[in-house]
């Protein structure tokens, strides 16, 4: 059983395009996917939405206690599967000390707005996914805007997932510049991704598949509740053979 509360409302429209999205009849207000959090993005999806802003921050910074923790995970999951589904996220990130933090979420669609623990922000004009220029310094390690920046250029679709085929699991992940794969035919590994979905307390996962886990950075930790990062395709977006 999932750890962690329905998503929060959110506001959601019928297109990507901005300028759609203001025409009359694009927008469909604020819309409560409450409900298995499992489901949350499928309900969105039916529902026409192409397009979504969540509200708030979601926060990687400090101790995050168990109420917190689960808000974070909640947010993150409902990016996660959105994205999987090709749909637009508006969101915002703080970062925690981490430099590389970023890098482990760069498969979902990139926020529109990235802090650092530190206070930073990314800059006015940062570059956007259309490739358009943006200001601020660049290069300066653990930099924000140079962070969402890179965030922008390197997305895409596939970039780090999960799938199930006969009698094993396959994770393909290239957040990390290449190919990296990981298949388990072990039924302890499917039992921990499933508990993992949606937010679980490390404990209740068997400690050598958490710990492969990690090893791969293929979990992240926020505060009593491990979640799992890469999300799953029923169908292939692209070509397998370029996936």
């Amino acid at each position: 059983m999932s750890a962690v509360p329905s998503p929060p409302p959110v506001l959601a429209w019928r297109d990507h395009d901005p300028a759609a999205c203001g025409l009359p009849g694009m927008f469909l207000g604020e819309v409560d996917p409450s409900g298995d959090p499992g489901g949350a993005a499928e309900r969105l999806w039916r529902l026409g939405a192409r397009r979504v802003r969540l509200p708030g921050t979601v926060d990687l910074t400090g101790e995050a206690g168990p109420e917190r923790a689960a808000r974070t995970v909640a947010a993150l999951s409902l990016v996660r599967d959105l994205t999987a589904r090709a749909v637009l996220v508006d969101w915002e990130l703080r970062l925690g000390r981490a430099v590389d933090a970023w890098r482990v979420l760069c498969h979902l669609q990139p926020p529109r707005r990235l802090d650092g623990h530190d206070g930073r922000t990314e800059p006015e004009g940062a570059e956007r996914s259309d490739g358009t220029a943006g200001g601020g310094p660049a290069g300066e390690a653990g930099d924000p805007g140079e962070a969402l920046r890179a965030w922008r250029r390197g997305h895409y679709l596939c970039k780090c997932l999960w799938r199930v085929g006969p009698g094993f699991v396959q994770i393909r992940d290239r957040r990390w510049g290449e190919l990296r794969r990981f298949t388990a035919d072990e039924p302890e590994y499917r039992t921990a991704i499933d508990r993992l979905a949606y937010g679980a307390p490390a404990g209740s996962v068997r400690p050598a598949v958490l710990d492969d886990f990690r090893g791969e950075r293929l979990v992240l930790d926020i505060g009593v509740l491990s979640w799992w990062v890469p999300y799953r395709v029923d169908r292939w977006l692209q070509e397998s053979m370029t996936i």
